[in-house]
Formats: C-alpha cells, sequence, structure tokens
C-alpha cells in the first residue's frame, strides 16, 4: 500500500462546507467498488464520487497515486518519494499541480507562488486508509472551484470514524517497512497514524521517513482535525538517456546523489455542517515547510562545484468558507458561498548548493498572498431539462518583499467566471449534458512584479498575476443493468501559460494554448462477484500557434478488476497506460508509452486479514516520466548536450501485509 515516516507530532483539517466539489457528483469512476445512480443528480459527464469500498483495496506504490481513481487522471514521479507528484490529466502536463485543484476536507492543498512550482500539490500528505471518498469534477464549470480548477478539482474527504479500530503491519522489498493504525479513544475521539521507512529501488539508497499523525474530536457539532506530516528522504532524479545507452549509468543510477529533501505540513481545522439552516462551515490554519534539493543539468552551469540547487518554502496558511443553501420557491434551489485565504510566506528561496551546503543566493523573498472569493449557483427543472446557472468573482493581491528590491512590488488582480450546466433526463437510464465555464489558475505573484532576471541582470518580463481559463463539455451517461456508460466530449482555452519556474528564478512565457479531448468510461458488474472498469482519454493539444506542448500525454488508458472468488477473498487488478507525448515544440522527439499492472490479494481470516501486493507485476522498464534539455556531463562540451532526461518506474516490488481489527 503506502508509506511514512519522519519525526513530529499532529495536526490535520476537518474542513469542507463548499469543498472543493459536492457529494452529489456523478459516477464513482476509480476501479472497483459501488456505483451509485447518478443519473437525476449530476449536473455533467466528468464529474464522480469514489467511496471509500471502491479504493481500499486498490494496489499503490505511492499516496499520490490515489489520486488516480479519477479516470483519465495519472501520477508519477521524476524524483524522490517524498516530492509531490508529477499529474497528467486533459493534455495537462500539471507539473506538481498548476492548474488540478485539490483539497482535504475543504482545506485547500495548492500552494501558490511555492519555491518550487506554481500551485505545488503533494498528497503524500494522504493516508490511503484515513480517506473516506474522493468527489471529482473536470473542467472550470462549478462556481465552488476557484483557483487552479481549470483542467480539473478533487476533493479527498476524511471520516469522522474511519474504517473501523485497528492495526496493520507491512514489509516488502527494497527495505521496505510500514505501520498503519487507528483507534477510537472515545464515541467522539479519535487518533491514528501511518509510519514508513524504506531504502528504495534505487542504487543511492532514498532512505524514505515518513510520518502522518491524525486526531479528531466531535465537540458541540463541530468536527475538529488535526493532522501533522512530515518527511525526509534522498532523491534519484532523471538521468541523461545517452549516459544509460552508453554504459555510464544504470537505470536505476543517480548522477548527484546528494539530492533529496525535507518536508513537513500541519493543519489544524473545524467545520460544522448545518451551523444555520443550510449553512456550512469550516476554517483550517496549516504551517508548511520543505527544503529541496535537485540537480537536472549536472555540471552544464558550474563545472566546477556542479549544479545543485536548493528550493526553500516556509510559510503559514490562514482560511475558510462559509455556503449556503437556499429554496427560493417556484422550483428554483441556490448555493451561494463565501471564501478567503491568505498566505503567510516568510521565506521562499533559491540558492546554489553542493552537497547540500549553500554556495550562493540566486534569490531569496518574503510575501503575502491573499484572496477571497463570492460565488453563486441558482437551479432549477424545466421539465426534463435541469439548469445550473452559475457565477463566481475572485480577487486576488500579494505583497512582495524581494531580496533584490527591483523586484519587489505589490499586485492584485480580480476575475468574473460565469458558469453554465444543463442535464437533460431523456429516460430513467439515459442522460445528456452540456456544460461551460470560465476558470482561472494564478499564477506566482513573484512573476507578477519582477523586474529583473535574478540570474542573468536582464530586464524579465512580467506574467499576469491570474491566468483565464475558458471551457466547454458535452456528454452523455447511460446506465443499465449492473453496465454504466459515460462519454464526454470537451475543449479548453487558456489564454496564458505563464508560469514562474522556481528552477531557474525568472518568469517563462508559454502562451496561450487550446486543448480538446474525448473521454468514456465504462463499470460493469457482470456478476456479484466481478465488477470490472475501463477509461480512456484522448486529447488534442496545440498552442495557438500550433505548436505542440511538450508533456502533453495524448492518451490515459485505466483499467481494472476486482474478484471475490470467495467472501472472504479478493483479487484486484489494476492497469494504466500513459501514452505518449511531444517533448518539444516542433514534435521531433517524443518520450515513450509506459504501461504498469498491480495485483493486490486480501484474505480474511477472522479478524485478521492477509495482504499481498505486486507493484509493476510485469516488471516492466518504461519511463516514469521524460524531459528534452541540454545538460552536462563531466568531459562533454562547455554548451551541454540536448537528450532525453527519464526517471525509470521502479522495478516490481513485493509487498506483504498483517492488518488486525481491533
Amino acid at each position: 500500500m503506502m508509506k511514512r515516516h519522519a519525526p513530529l507530532f499532529f495536526l490535520l483539517v476537518a474542513a469542507s462546507a463548499p469543498g472543493i466539489l459536492r457529494a452529489q457528483e456523478v459516477e464513482a469512476i476509480s476501479v472497483w467498488g459501488r456505483r451509485a445512480n447518478e443519473i437525476g443528480r449530476a449536473t455533467s459527464a466528468s464529474e464522480g464520487k469514489v467511496s471509500y469500498s471502491d479504493f481500499a483495496a486498490r494496489p499503490l506504490l505511492r499516496p499520490g497515486e490515489l489520486i488516480e481513481a479519477v479516470p483519465g487522471l495519472a501520477a508519477t514521479q521524476h524524483s524522490g518519494a517524498g516530492k509531490a507528484n508529477q499529474y497528467f490529466l486533459r493534455g495537462f502536463n500539471l507539473d506538481h499541480g498548476t492548474d488540478l485543484a485539490a483539497s482535504l476536507d475543504g482545506a485547500p492543498l495548492n500552494l501558490p507562488s511555492h519555491g518550487h512550482g506554481q500551485g505545488y500539490l503533494d498528497l503524500n500528505i494522504l493516508t490511503p486508509e484515513f480517506v473516506h471518498d474522493i468527489s471529482f469534477r473536470k473542467g472550470p464549470y462549478a462556481a465552488e472551484n476557484g483557483d487552479f480548477a481549470t483542467a480539473g478539482a478533487v476533493a479527498f474527504e476524511t471520516a469522522d470514524h474511519l474504517h473501523g479500530d485497528g492495526v496493520q503491519a507491512w514489509t516488502g522489498d527494497h527495505a521496505y517497512y510500514r505501520a498503519v493504525g487507528s483507534k477510537g479513544v472515545t464515541d467522539n475521539v479519535l487518533v491514528a497514524g501511518d509510519i514508513t521507512r524504506s531504502r528504495g529501488a534505487w542504487s543511492t539508497p532514498e532512505d524514505l521517513r515518513k510520518i502522518n499523525l491524525l486526531g479528531r474530536a466531535l465537540v458541540r457539532g463541530w468536527s475538529i482535525t488535526a493532522l501533522a506530516y512530515d518527511a525526509k528522504w534522498n532523491a534519484t532524479d532523471q538521468i541523461p538517456r545517452r549516459a544509460v545507452e552508453d554504459g555510464m549509468l544504470g537505470r536505476l543510477d543517480a548522477i548527484d546523489p546528494t539530492d533529496g529533501g525535507t518536508t513537513s505540513r500541519y493543519i489544524l481545522s473545524a467545520r460544522r455542517r448545518d451551523l444555520l439552516r443550510g449553512l456550512d462551515a469550516v476554517v483550517y490554519v496549516q504551517r508548511y515547510k520543505l527544503d529541496l534539493y535537485s540537480n537536472f543539468t549536472y555540471f552544464l552551469e558550474d563545472p566546477i562545484h556542479g549544479d545543485q540547487f536548493e528550493q526553500a518554502d516556509q510559510r503559514w496558511i490562514y482560511g475558510g468558507s462559509l455556503t449556503k443553501r437556499w429554496s427560493l420557491g417556484d422550483g428554483w434551489s441556490a448555493r451561494t458561498g463565501v471564501s478567503a485565504r491568505v498566505d503567510d510566506i516568510g521565506k521562499v528561496g533559491l540558492y546554489r548548493t553542493i552537497a547540500r551546503a549553500r554556495l550562493r543566493t540566486v534569490r531569496q523573498d518574503a510575501l503575502t498572498e491573499w484572496s477571497t472569493a463570492v460565488w453563486g449557483e441558482a437551479s432549477r427543472r424545466f421539465g426534463k431539462l435541469d439548469a445550473t446557472f452559475g457565477l463566481r468573482a475572485d480577487a486576488f493581491g500579494a505583497d512582495v518583499s524581494a531580496g533584490y528590491p527591483r523586484n519587489a512590488g505589490t499586485v492584485s488582480d480580480a476575475q468574473l467566471s460565469p458558469k453554465l450546466a444543463l442535464a437533460w433526463r431523456v429516460s430513467r437510464r439515459f442522460e445528456l449534458y452540456a456544460d461551460a465555464g470560465r476558470g482561472f489558475h494564478s499564477n506566482d505573484a513573484r512573476g507578477a512584479v519582477i523586474t529583473v532576471d535574478p540570474v542573468t541582470g536582464d530586464p524579465a518580463r512580467r506574467a499576469p498575476l491570474l491566468s483565464p481559463t475558458d471551457g466547454a463539455e458535452l456528454g452523455l451517461r447511460l446506465k443499465r443493468g449492473g453496465l454504466s456508460l459515460t462519454a464526454a466530449a470537451w475543449t479548453l482555452h487558456v489564454d496564458s501559460e505563464l508560469v514562474y519556474v522556481g528552477d531557474s528564478g525568472f518568469t517563462e512565457a508559454a502562451g496561450a494554448t487550446q486543448r480538446r479531448g474525448v473521454e468514456l468510461l465504462a463499470d460493469w458488474r457482470p456478476t456479484s462477484t466481478l465488477s470490472l472498469t475501463g477509461s480512456w482519454a484522448g486529447t488534442h493539444a496545440r498552442f495557438t500557434n500550433g505548436d505542440r506542448i511538450p508533456n502533453a500525454v495524448d492518451s490515459v488508458v485505466s483499467a481494472g478488476a476486482t474478484w471475490k472468488p470467495r467472501p472472504t477473498s479478493t483479487l484486484s487488478l489494476t492497469y494504466r497506460r500513459l501514452g505518449a507525448a511531444p517533448l518539444i515544440e516542433d514534435d521531433s522527439v517524443r518520450s515513450r508509452p509506459t504501461s504498469l499492472l498491480n495485483a493486490l490479494i486480501v484474505q480474511d481470516i477472522g479478524r485478521a486479514s492477509l495482504m499481498v501486493e505486486i507493484l509493476n507485476l510485469t516488471n516492466g522498464k518504461g519511463d516514469d516520466i521524460a524531459y528534452f534539455y541540454a545538460s552536462r556531463l563531466p568531459g562533454e562540451p562547455a554548451g551541454g548536450v540536448d537528450d532525453v532526461h527519464f526517471h525509470p518506474v521502479e522495478p516490481r516490488a513485493l509487498r506483504v501485509g498483517l492488518k488486525i481489527n481491533l
């Protein structure tokens, strides 16, 4: 299953008034589990909800892969296990979260103006056993979803009572050890923990140490939750293909063995449903830290010391939201909401390092970034047609105190985002959908006030603080017996993909883009003991000038099967194929498709369960991710060598676990 370890104590989240998605959403599209009939309730073909029973038996290499329960969404890794995953959805290389919003119990997880990348989304904070359900919506069609929710939004919810008291112990290949446990202290108080240590499959020991601690109390209708996450690891980053083909490196080798990092996140939140009639509330405070050491170009910029750099981020996050449900009469209903958030970023920096020791500061800044939003949507049924009209207003601002005064300043921006969702219930088993809306992602505030490139000293081009996105979608849903089919055709236009490049410390203009695609989803229960699911998502992605978008994957295929030959036995298989993608704009260099097959066998023995997990069952040797750029190894030309740099999928691994229900 998962992993965890490192030192520190607790704190978490118990929020979700508005949440990021509603619990009324579309069909669960994981790779197993029960499916509710969403016809008559969903507002689009690409929204859904996955319950714990749907993913409880899902084999997972990393916690972030839990997000692959969302059809068409893939999570990979190009560095150490403590770093945020790389996400792919609807033709976006979402980097570490730029166009994918996520929340945990109503508390946002994306981090704006982050030291490593805008919207940084680290899902290592999740423990799968603590998650109760996952809701998702793709596209910018929901009024309640704001920053980063352009390709989609995902809401993770934990349970007030988890899934029963119990303890788990795991061991496996590559010195993998994990312990998980939860206990209800009283009817209203629970505590839980997840600790992992792993050497990893790499030649340089990853030495992952990670811990997640969770505490929750129900007090006078409020759910108070505290979560603590802390991790430390060494990283084997992507390596150049030429070095492997020449025999200089093995697939699992590292060039700079001192890459890696430390991170922590503590969240304390409170949620109250029906605080007043139809009013939900959530408030939260978070503390976050990251020190990340990477070296992607080796000796290109500094032939003496090497090109390792450190990215640091330290911040407090404060915020909350209110959501109100209204009955307006004459068949109309409404939902309205307000939210506010402040990121007090005490330090965000980029430094040149050697073996994690700082050589010089490229830039170090402090900033305060705030955002507020007001949104509403009104719904009414006109015969067989359900119509939802939405409108969202967002305001953002930031005050940047830069280490280099010419890059300091204040900036603000606002956006109005209309939304429309139509659902035509043709019959009890068949429904059609049409959705349209405007969304956005924010850009790094430092890039919005910058005047001088901190590396070259040249004048720098500023990025807009907000980058709008317009999208539309047509879809259908058909349910007949044990078979559920969903299809969607969508289009998405992004005005500007200008982003702050944390690895270099400057703003890069990527231009406007246009994406369109088709998604097909199927869920079939041929018998009471067998559940089959499959999804295919194909995307056509281009810059508006016709160039290809690097790392825009053209297809994602996922499938799964869960079979219960006996009430006490379960066999689960998952398959995911990440298609090829252009690595440069002219499409002359492309990545290779990668397929992965995982398996999990669970045998109940009285109060205990024996679990056997086989990851990368076929021992495939594909790439988890690939990039094309110039790097330099010792002895190579000063200008470096253009090459594909890849991070391999981890080799086959066997893990065995024992769970005891208390």
